[in-house]
């Protein structure tokens, strides 16, 4: 089965840090593109990171630019999204998705795990 599986969620202060794992299973993250997405309660889910095959080219929505960093090891066939300065805001289930290239549109994702839940409040 190909699938991903996050992990890293928790329970966080303001201000506070966290990372992200994301692995992958019954396949090679070498050849994806992987996205980091999120889904507030009743709320859409929405592109937060993207990085490209190579690791050459790293996206960002402009909501936790500054503040998040993706990034990849293939020898480990992992990629991870380290989240600072978090805010209540960013309180969502956190998803990696699988596509050809690099966007932050979630149609274009695949492979999706169950997620992992970060609640960011005091």
């Amino acid at each position: 089965q190909v699938q991903l599986v996050e992990s890293g969620g928790g329970l966080v202060q303001p201000g506070g840090s966290l990372r992200l794992s994301c692995a992958a299973s019954g396949f090679t993250l070498d050849y994806f593109a992987i996205g980091w997405f999120r889904q507030a309660p009743g709320k859409e889910r929405e592109g937060v990171s993207c990085i490209s095959r190579s690791d050459d080219s790293h996206y960002y929505a402009d909501s936790v630019k500054g503040r998040f960093t993706i990034s990849r090891d293939n020898a480990k066939n992992m990629v991870y999204l380290q989240m600072n300065m978090l805010n209540p805001e960013d309180t969502a289930v956190y998803y990696c998705g699988a596509a050809p290239g690099c966007s932050l549109d979630t149609p274009d994702f695949g492979s999706w795990g169950q997620g992992t839940q970060v609640t960011v409040s005091s």
